[in-house]
């Protein structure tokens, strides 16, 4: 038989088919007592029909998946084939339940080298999805273990079939399927003489599973943000450049953009207004109008609801003096984040600290972490946020050269891509002679993604014209990033070698 000679087509299996699953079953499972009773298949179908597949080719029958309805808690824990069987051969469908549990998969064996049970596989993860299951349960026997039981114990048998020193027909098809072991049955098919009546108990999890009472709160799988890159100009007033900003917010509302990220220093301007123009003294005249800046930006983050990442401004505590941004979020609440590592330039014209705190910020629209400048380029802050679970990494930052853009640039893009999330950097641009070491700008702001198939050829989701001022926009999927984690060509998270390395948090 040749792939030219197919036909095929999945259908939902129906009580009429039942002659032909009774064909096949029986033919598949002669060693452990072949179909299941008309009853039994007729009464599965009435109770769960969507989850009886078909396989046809034209008008013949060649594969089927059967499922039913369990719940998570009792079926994810150590459990029988006989536990899914009531009086009467007939199989426990629980109509409430929040799992697929896969009771049989079979393929003709005339049918097999053509792939066609990752269809029926795929299938089921659909109906999953779109039942919003939590997961796919299954109870897998390991019909090869008899040809080593006496050199190897199950466990050990497993663990070869992982390392694929083994090659186990049922066991290394379900892991091809993204199928994880979770545990050995014991006992669960005592008459499974092949597999010494053993199985693995495998999983599938939905990542798109949404409990039914927290359906109303779920973050949104689609979110916009909004980049502004900044020109800098003088500023007479601290009212002026304040319009400026409300001008740039007002824009990203109407685009009904969730964020809008302003530069790092975006008010450095205000320097040039300073009485004392020494370096030391004119960022800490700067640092005075930080608390007023973080309050107005926090109103217009309500007003026009749309979070706000401020950019980053210098704040005076006591007699330190540190670089920090604040996130204002649209319900009035206001989260920070201080630059943890200092630049030299930062460090010796200016005397500034670096923090020593950092974390994700849970909002409305994803989990994000931002990182100020110099920061993308160390790379163990990121993992340590995405090991939080972060979505969005949002990089404010402040460079003279082209050089020290590329630095910025190519380290987000880094981070990007090894863990898995989307990283928005925002500068500036134009010339700013009045203030004494922000003379010159040089930026061209972007978006960068995960690099896989879900995401563009080459990772950049948008980017600004260089050094002109200007808004830019970007949808960002976050569903698409699930799947990723999950399912991506490569899983860069997920394959971390964690029994080599760790990256810790040291708290003071």
């Amino acid at each position: 038989m040749s792939l030219k000679d197919l036909h095929l087509s999945l259908v939902n299996i129906k009580d009429k088919d039942y002659p032909q699953v009774k064909k096949l079953m029986d033919r598949v499972y002669n060693d452990i007592g072949g179909a299941w009773p008309q009853e039994t298949i007729c009464q599965l179908i009435s109770d769960f029909p969507e989850g009886q597949l078909g396989l046809m080719d034209e008008d013949k029958l060649i594969g089927i998946a059967l499922s039913v309805q369990v719940d998570y808690s009792r079926f994810s824990n150590p459990h029988t084939y006989d536990d899914l069987i009531g009086p009467q051969s007939q199989i426990l469908n629980d109509a409430d339940g929040d799992a697929i549990y896969g009771l049989d998969l079979l393929i003709h064996p005339d049918y097999r080298g053509y792939r066609l049970g990752r269809r029926l596989y795929d299938a089921r993860k659909e109906l999953c999805r779109q039942h919003n299951f939590k997961s796919i349960l299954a109870g897998g026997r390991i019909t090869e273990y008899h040809k080593y039981k006496k050199k190897l114990t199950p466990v050990k048998y497993i663990d070869k079939v992982k390392r694929k020193k083994i090659y186990d027909p049922i066991l290394t098809f379900q892991l091809s399927n993204d199928f994880e072991v979770k545990r050995l049955l014991k006992h669960y098919l005592p008459e499974d003489e092949k597999s010494g009546g053993y199985a693995t108990l495998l999983e599938w999890n939905n990542i798109f599973y949404e409990p039914e009472a927290a359906v109303v709160d779920t973050t949104p799988t689609q979110v916009r943000i909004g980049v502004v890159q900044w020109q800098m100009r003088e500023a007479a007033t601290v009212k002026e450049l304040m319009q400026q900003v409300e001008y740039f917010v007002d824009a990203l509302s109407e685009y009904q953009s969730d964020f809008a990220l302003f530069p790092e220093f975006f008010n450095a301007p205000l320097m040039g207004l300073s009485p004392d123009k020494r370096r030391t003294e004119s960022i800490r005249y700067l640092a005075g109008f930080t608390e007023e800046f973080k309050t107005q930006m926090s109103q217009m983050a309500v007003s026009y609801n749309i979070n706000i990442i401020t950019g980053s401004m210098p704040l005076v505590e006591g007699d330190r003096l540190f670089n920090v941004s604040y996130l204002c979020h649209r319900d009035g609440t206001v989260d920070e984040q201080r630059k943890i590592h200092i630049t030299p330039h930062e460090k010796w014209d200016w005397v500034i600290e670096g923090g020593d705190k950092l974390q994700v910020f849970e909002t409305d629209a994803g989990r994000v972490g931002i990182l100020i400048c110099y920061d993308v380029e160390f790379p163990e802050i990121t993992r340590l946020l995405a090991e939080q679970g972060m979505d969005i990494l949002f990089v404010p930052f402040w460079v003279d050269t082209k050089n020290a853009y590329l630095r910025v640039r190519h380290c987000a893009q880094a981070r990007a891509i090894e863990n898995e999330c989307y990283v928005a950097i925002a500068g500036s641009v134009g010339n700013l002679p009045s203030v004494d070491s922000l003379d010159v700008q040089y930026a061209q702001s972007a978006v960068f993604t995960p690099s896989d198939f879900s995401f563009p050829h080459d990772a950049v989701l948008s980017e600004t014209t260089p050094n002109t001022e200007m808004l830019m926009f970007a949808d960002l999927d976050l569903a698409a990033l699930k799947v990723l984690h999950a399912e991506g060509a490569v899983t860069n998270l997920k394959d971390r070698r964690k029994d080599l390395y760790k990256i810790e948090w040291l708290e003071k």
